[in-house]
C-alpha cells in the first residue's frame, strides 16, 4: 500500500519534477561555467576593492603626498648658497586663476596660474583684440603644461614677445610660453625655474589605480617630447628642459642669468 506522500507525487508533483529536470538538462555546460567564472570575477574584484582602501588609507604620506609649484622665497639662499631672485607679486595673486589682461603700449599681462582653459581664453583674447598685442607679460608659477603649450604656439605663430620682469616669477609650465617669444626679454631679477611635469591629483578607481603607473610615465614621455619640440622650434636649446627632468615636482630649478643666455632662453635683458 503506498504511503499519502508517494501518493501525492504520483499524482500531482511528479509532472513538476520531471519538467524542473527537463529544463536542467536544457542548460549547456558553458552557461553554467560563465556563470560560474563571473561569480569568481566579482568576488576577487570586491576582495580587491577592499584591500585597495585598506592600502591607501593606511599608505605612508611620501606614497599619498601631492606636490603643489613652489614660490621661490625672496631673498632666500638656495642649496649652494646663490641668492634666489626675489618675486614681488602676492602669492594670492599668483595662487588664482591665469588672468588675461590688456595694458598700454601693446602688452597683454598674464598674471597666476595656468589654469585649464586658460589657452581658451587666451585665443579668445588674441582674437578679439590681437592687433593691439605686442607683448606678453609674464608672472605665473605655471600649471597646465597642455594649456601652456597651446599658449606658446598661438604667440609663436604671431610672433609676439614675450617678458618677464624683475620680481616677477615664471615658474613650472610658465617658462614654455615664455620660450615662444620671437623676443624674450627678461630683467636680471627675474624668477624662472622649471621642474619635473606631475599628474594633479591620484587615480580614484580600482582601475585607475591598476593603470596609473604606466598612462602616467607614457603621458610624461608624451609631453616631454612635445616640450622638446616647442622649444626648438622657438630656438631655445632643448638642453634647458634637463634640468626639469632633475628636478623633483615639489622643488625648483631657477636659472641664472648665464644659464638664460647660454640655452637661448632670454634674447634681451631688461634695464629695470
Amino acid at each position: 500500500m503506498k504511503s499519502e506522500a508517494n501518493a501525492r507525487i504520483d499524482g500531482k508533483e511528479r509532472p513538476m519534477l520531471a519538467a524542473l529536470a527537463a529544463r536542467l538538462m536544457r542548460i549547456d555546460d558553458g552557461s553554467i561555467l560563465r556563470a560560474a567564472f563571473f561569480a569568481l570575477l566579482l568576488g576577487t574584484l570586491g576582495v580587491l576593492l577592499i584591500d585597495f582602501r585598506a592600502l591607501t588609507a593606511n599608505a605612508p604620506e611620501a606614497l599619498t603626498y601631492r606636490p603643489q609649484p613652489v614660490l621661490p622665497p625672496a631673498n632666500s639662499p638656495d642649496e649652494d648658497g646663490q641668492k634666489r631672485p626675489a618675486v614681488t607679486t602676492s602669492p594670492a595673486l599668483l595662487e588664482a586663476p591665469l588672468v588675461i589682461a590688456l595694458g598700454s603700449g601693446g602688452v597683454l599681462s598674464l598674471t597666476g596660474t595656468v589654469d585649464p582653459g586658460s589657452a581658451a581664453r587666451f585665443a579668445e583674447e588674441i582674437a578679439a583684440r590681437g592687433e593691439y598685442v605686442e607683448t606678453v607679460l609674464l608672472d605665473s608659477p605655471g600649471g597646465s603644461v597642455e594649456d601652456a603649450l597651446l599658449i606658446g604656439a598661438l604667440i609663436r605663430d604671431k610672433a609676439m614677445t614675450t617678458r618677464v620682469a624683475s620680481g616677477g616669477l615664471c615658474a613650472s609650465s610658465c617658462p614654455v610660453i615664455f620660450a615662444a617669444g620671437a623676443e624674450r626679454q627678461a630683467g636680471r631679477d627675474a624668477a624662472i625655474g622649471v621642474h619635473q611635469i606631475y599628474a594633479a591629483a591620484l587615480s580614484a578607481t580600482l582601475i585607475d589605480a591598476l593603470t596609473v603607473a604606466g598612462v602616467a610615465m607614457a603621458d610624461a614621455q608624451e609631453v616631454t617630447a612635445r616640450i622638446t619640440r616647442h622649444l626648438a622650434l622657438s630656438g631655445v636649446d632643448p638642453a634647458l628642459w634637463l634640468h626639469a627632468l632633475e628636478t623633483p615636482p615639489d622643488r625648483l630649478y631657477y636659472f641664472s642669468p648665464a644659464e638664460m643666455d647660454e640655452f637661448r632662453l632670454v634674447t634681451a635683458w631688461l634695464d629695470n
